[in-house]
């Protein structure tokens, strides 16, 4: 193998595989990146034997090829290398010789035929969507997942297809936030749980993308593609709950808020609310909402918000650490906050945008 390409291409690619190496490796060979030269074109591959990802770069190949080096060699090569352009060539069949106009590295790899193979997935199911709608969409809902593994369906999102439209809802069991995407679809019926991993590091190419999306299901996996670069994953075996009952039917109230001052008023009483799990205390009037931390041993602070209530006067407390990751996600100047009573969750909306809807399961609320 012998062929010469940009250091930033070298450089993004192994950045963008990297992230599938998984930190505890049961396989020494796993903390590589497969490195293949064909065509016009080097691909990169790497995987922890759950999730892959690979991507691909226009090259000048002088000859086809492939090795296996250690993900964290060849990473330090193209990161700190300044010249614009570098070569690679293998050598003895298992070594990458790393070329430059200032540079000269060897690194020891491994013969490509070591590596696990990755292979394209049986189509069931597809869908096109544009990546836009999709980043955003995914802004919205992923934060809620569950970064632990203790109820695995909690650790990913569910996705189900209703006639045109794509549903995603992501849950840690205290909040919970559902995105319905308008979609062209083809083939079965969607109904999955995708690992929040996956999407996680799809946010960041869709956010220097203007390409479509193309997933591919099929009944244990997933393929996502943009552009040049694949996601493949298993999806999380299990059921997803059935959240739609605790979501409420009718608020006895509804409140229009500026979101900007929201945040600024839970992120400030939040350094006392935290000193008592993070309860706020949110008291509906006509005159506005009026916001509360329990008496700590630090203080206690309190605040009004002017906003445009409908219904009658009631009250709920909320964890203001979940308040404070909610409002960082949106970008709306207004949100819509709604509740039915203190035993009930809080449901929030952006106005003019039916497709989203944010709950916020409520704390018990502190004696005054």
């Amino acid at each position: 193998m012998k062929f010469s390409c940009k250091t930033s291409d070298i450089l993004n690619g192994v950045q963008l595989v990297s992230r599938s190496i998984s930190n505890s490796q049961t396989l020494p060979i796993l903390g590589n990146i497969l490195i293949c030269a064909e065509g016009k074109r080097c691909t990169l591959s790497a995987t922890d034997l759950e999730f892959s990802i690979v991507t691909s770069f226009e090259t000048s190949i002088e000859n086809e090829g492939a090795i296996t080096v250690p993900s964290k060699a060849i990473l330090n090569f193209a990161q700190y290398n300044s010249d614009p352009e570098v070569f690679l060539e293998t050598s003895e069949g298992t070594h990458l010789q790393c070329t430059s106009s200032h540079t000269k590295t060897l690194i020891s790899g491994e013969a490509a035929t070591e590596y696990p193979s990755i292979p394209s997935i049986k189509k069931q199911t597809s869908c096109s969507l544009d990546p836009s709608s999709l980043l955003t969409t995914l802004n919205l809902v992923t934060f809620t997942c569950a970064r632990t593994t203790l109820r695995p369906v909690l650790s990913g999102v569910y996705m189900r297809s209703e006639k045109d439209t794509l549903i995603f809802v992501g849950t840690d069991s205290y909040r919970l936030s559902e995105y319905k995407l308008k979609v062209k679809k083809g083939g079965e019926d969607i109904s999955c749980i995708v690992p929040v991993k996956i999407l996680d590091e799809l946010k960041g190419i869709l956010t220097k993308s203007p390409h479509p999306v193309e997933i591919v299901l099929s009944a244990q996996q997933i393929e996502i593609t943009v552009d040049q670069t694949r996601f493949i994953s298993r999806l999380i075996d299990g059921k997803f709950p059935d959240y739609t009952q605790i979501l409420p039917k009718e608020p006895t109230g509804t409140m229009s808020l500026p979101t900007r001052e929201l945040l600024t008023t839970v992120r400030r009483m939040h350094y006392f609310a935290k000193e008592m799990n993070n309860n706020l205390t949110f008291s509906f009037s006509k005159k506005g909402v009026k916001v509360t931390t329990p008496q700590t041993q630090i203080g206690k602070d309190e605040a009004s918000i002017i906003g445009e209530f409908h219904g009658k006067e009631n009250k709920i407390a909320l964890s203001s650490s979940y308040l404070l990751d909610f409002l960082s996600h949106i970008e709306e100047e207004n949100v819509i906050f709604s509740l039915t009573d203190s035993q009930h969750p809080a449901v929030f909306r952006l106005p003019g945008d039916s497709a989203f809807l944010h709950l916020i399961m409520p704390l018990r609320l502190q004696e005054e």
